[in-house]
């Protein structure tokens, strides 16, 4: 598989990214609550009631908290034996005039959802960030096995022309017993490389949101060339961490705004209308026990008006609630501060890392060559009896270490690059120079 489509299959099958969208739809549909808002309440309400005929003619239930009017007199005798009642009522509430208080509620629900996003990208990137490293490490380990393997090979050889040697008698046994020591040595190399490769291997695939064992890496042009490097503006403003740390201050400023104006009064225009029944008759003041006389209705009435509450108790609450709130914006700000610090230093030292790495790129290959050509004479004078197998050995450790630092630098270099891509947060700066 390439990188890109790994971070394609990881952008859409990874869980906790989806639970990012999950919540950027909770946001939308807050947006779309707090609007409602703007809407008239109306709540209908049908009652039937038994209550003693000794209290005001029809008693009823309020409708959600709004006392309704009660139509006839009070009886001038007590009597408590209960009659039957009925009540519907329908009451309009709207709201018409409130002092942007539900604006600044659908702001901060805006100011949520755009944090969410904020969120959202931020994840992406750095979850992309993630897999791009282990995809870079899957390969270096890939490259590790091939090596070990191709060592194994070389020790396998030695072992075999030595044992012959000294079967001849042309060679003493402990060479015998040294090239056995390699080649055991060579094995336990290859089985160390095949672990981590299995491990990475893992933990790249689970990036990717399916865990599978089998997942293999396409090298690419990460083992053909090297990377250019860039001469950037250096700037980093625009790192998702940063942006979202920037969306958390704006949420907490639109949040805050919202709790001030709850303490401004509202205007409502009110419309009521509602039909009572009761056993007690309203003309005469005679009652009835059964249930057919109370739930007729026996009168009919509407209301309406303007009205204004102000609840000015609340102020303390408000005052403190605000206070709080700006405390959480002055916190998000220094965090961002912070963020600003961290991503800063790593700009500057991906940049000091990938400088290193291209320069330590350019001696490897000298120190390859040397190491290969180290081997071949230590090779060709242990054939002719010029040398010991000790001597060999250590030639082809050495050349085995070149092999392995080549393939672990040129890793580094673009590891190296994709850190400083991830710094400046822009993970073009890695991609474009990969091909798609």
């Amino acid at each position: 598989m390439t990188l890109q489509q790994i971070l394609e299959d990881g952008k859409r099958n990874y869980p906790f990214l989806k639970a990012k969208q999950a919540e950027i739809h909770s946001a939308e549909n807050r947006i779309k609550s707090v609007k409602t808002d703007y809407l008239p309440a109306l709540v209908v309400q049908d009652q039937y009631t038994f209550s003693t005929n000794n209290n005001v003619t029809g008693a009823f239930w309020p409708n959600e908290g709004s006392a309704l009017s009660p139509s006839g007199g009070i009886r001038p005798e007590n009597i408590y034996t209960g009659t039957f009642g009925s009540s519907t009522s329908a009451v309009v509430d709207w709201r018409v005039f409130n002092f942007g208080k539900v604006k600044a509620n659908v702001n901060s629900a805006k100011a949520e959802l755009s944090r969410s996003q904020a969120d959202y990208e931020n994840e992406v990137f750095q979850h992309q960030v993630k897999i791009a490293d282990a995809y870079l490490v899957l390969l270096i380990n890939q490259k590790l096995v091939e090596a070990q393997r191709q060592n194994l090979e070389r020790a396998l050889v030695f072992k075999s022309v030595t044992d012959a040697a000294v079967s001849s008698g042309m060679r003493p046994g402990v060479d015998s017993s040294l090239a056995a020591a390699e080649f055991a040595k060579a094995r336990l190399l290859l089985l160390e490389s095949q672990r981590s490769e299995k491990s990475q291997r893992l933990r790249l695939s689970e990036l990717a949101g399916v865990l599978e064992d089998s997942i293999q890496v396409d090298s690419m042009v990460f083992y053909s060339k090297l990377p250019n490097t860039l001469d950037g503006d250096g700037s980093f403003l625009k790192n998702p961490s940063l942006l979202f740390s920037q969306s958390q201050i704006d949420a907490s400023l639109a949040r805050s705004q919202a709790i001030r104006k709850s303490f401004l009064p509202s205007v409502s225009i009110l419309a009521a209308g509602w039909a009572r029944g009761s056993g007690v008759s309203n003309k005469d003041d005679s009652f009835r026990t059964d249930f057919s006389s109370g739930v007729g209705y026996q009168v009919y009435n509407y209301m309406f008006g303007i009205s204004t509450r102000w609840n000015l108790t609340n102020i303390a609450r408000v005052r403190n609630d605000y206070k709080s709130e700006q405390f959480q914006v002055e916190r998000f700000k220094e965090l961002y501060e912070t963020q600003k610090l961290q991503v800063d230093r790593q700009l500057r030292e991906s940049a000091i890392q990938l400088d290193l790495t291209l320069a330590q790129a350019r001696l490897i290959p000298v120190q390859l060559e040397a190491a290969q050509t180290a081997f071949n004479q230590a090779e060709a004078r242990y054939q002719s009896g010029l040398t010991d197998l000790f001597t060999l050995a250590q030639s082809v450790n050495t050349l085995n270490r070149a092999e392995i630092d080549r393939l672990i630098n040129n890793g580094n270099v673009w590891r190296a690059l994709l850190m400083k891509a991830a710094a400046s947060g822009d993970l073009s700066i890695f991609l474009d120079q990969i091909g798609n």
